[in-house]
């Protein structure tokens, strides 16, 4: 990928490179006054730390498109505040720090595969897939006589994130979350 973009190709989900670093486009108002130059209002949020902020372009004006494309990884196991993923292409191993991870350290499990963006061919997120299935490693029994449609309890998974469950959920039982909403989906059937 990479070349080069103009101000008349802007909009909303495009990818840019400032200063060195990839930008997305979140939101974008397109003006022309009266007699003078369009202009291209522009809300821009980093995609490696998240900042955001407002650019104003106008026509004429040029800037790189940000070096991004996405590959399949596999997780293969995490040390302390890093985790280490495998490209399944060329199968070069990377590290990417729990920043990076982001809330994704919920589901990840050895071996999981999940899409990776690259920057300038280097990862700087990953995106899960939609539904992973965990071990519970903790759940307190059910209540007896809590009988009231919809309770739940609280379990752990193997990954250490908690999440709610019906009463019905015991130990050792494997899970479908949905990795969008952090929910439980329904029991795997072993």
């Amino acid at each position: 990928m990479g070349g080069t973009l103009t101000a008349g190709e802007l909009r909303k989900g495009v990818k840019l490179e400032i200063d060195g670093e990839p930008y997305l486009i979140v939101d974008f108002e397109f003006s022309k006054p009266g007699k003078g130059q369009a202009l291209y209002r522009c809300r821009l949020r980093n995609m490696i730390n998240g900042t955001q902020f407002d650019r104003t372009y106008r026509s004429g004006d040029k800037f790189p498109a940000a070096d991004l494309e996405e590959q399949e990884m596999q997780f293969l196991y995490r040390q302390g505040e890093h985790f280490h993923f495998m490209n399944n292409t060329t199968y070069e191993q990377y590290e990417l720090t729990e920043a990076q991870v982001g809330d994704a350290v919920n589901f990840l499990t050895e071996n999981l595969v999940v899409s990776s963006l690259l920057y300038q061919g280097r990862p700087i997120g990953i995106t899960l897939p939609n539904f992973v299935e965990l071990r519970v490693v903790q759940a307190d029994p059910g209540i007896k006589g809590d009988t009231a449609a919809g309770a739940t309890k609280p379990v752990t998974m193997e990954t250490g994130y908690v999440v709610q469950v019906p009463l019905f959920i015991e130990e050792g039982e494997m899970l479908k979350l949905d990795t969008r909403t952090g929910s439980y989906v329904e029991r795997v059937k072993s």
